[in-house]
């Protein structure tokens, strides 16, 4: 009779280690299932911080490109570079250094151009020479007037800026 009742409680004792266990494991595996999700969301900010990050490294590597082709002495010799290979240097009425500015690493020359009796096509293709030259050149603002003589032309009054390392 005792040898029944410890086997009983044998088989009790077990079938309790054995729920016990599957309750354990149970929770377990439903935490390692929230740690998952929260992984997951993890790795998509991660790589959208990622995209975002090689698209700023590609911008600044053009941008250091940029500065490394530029041999330029100043803003009235960009300004040449700009308008000479368009064929427009005849219709640039004026170049006129307004000033530097020094800041930390490098140096910006302002100049205010006059340019004068271009139609819309000229005009897109220096603002597209301007942006794609190989030195680093920024248009600080621009006034667009028709021509007086004829309406079709237009006059660009414009304050580029160029900046070169110290």
């Amino acid at each position: 009779m005792r040898l029944k009742v410890d086997r009983r409680l044998f088989i009790a004792g077990s079938i309790a280690v054995t729920v016990i266990l599957c309750i354990f494991l149970v929770s377990i595996s439903l935490s390692l299932k929230k740690d998952l999700g929260n992984l997951k969301t993890q790795q998509k900010e991660l790589f959208l911080i990622n995209d975002e990050f090689m698209s700023l490294k590609n911008r600044v590597d053009a941008v250091e490109n940029k500065k490394s082709l530029a041999k330029i002495e100043g803003i009235v010799q960009a300004t040449d570079e700009v308008f000479q290979p368009l064929g427009l240097k005849k219709k640039v009425k004026s170049v006129k250094p307004t000033g530097t500015k020094d800041l930390k690493e490098t140096i910006e020359e302002e100049a205010e151009v006059q340019v004068e009796k271009v139609d819309m096509n000229e005009m897109v293709n220096i603002f597209h020479k301007i942006e794609n030259s190989p030195f680093i050149l920024s248009v600080k603002k621009t006034t667009i007037k028709t021509s007086f003589e004829n309406p079709s032309l237009l006059d660009i009054t414009m304050t580029i800026a160029l900046v070169k390392p110290k």
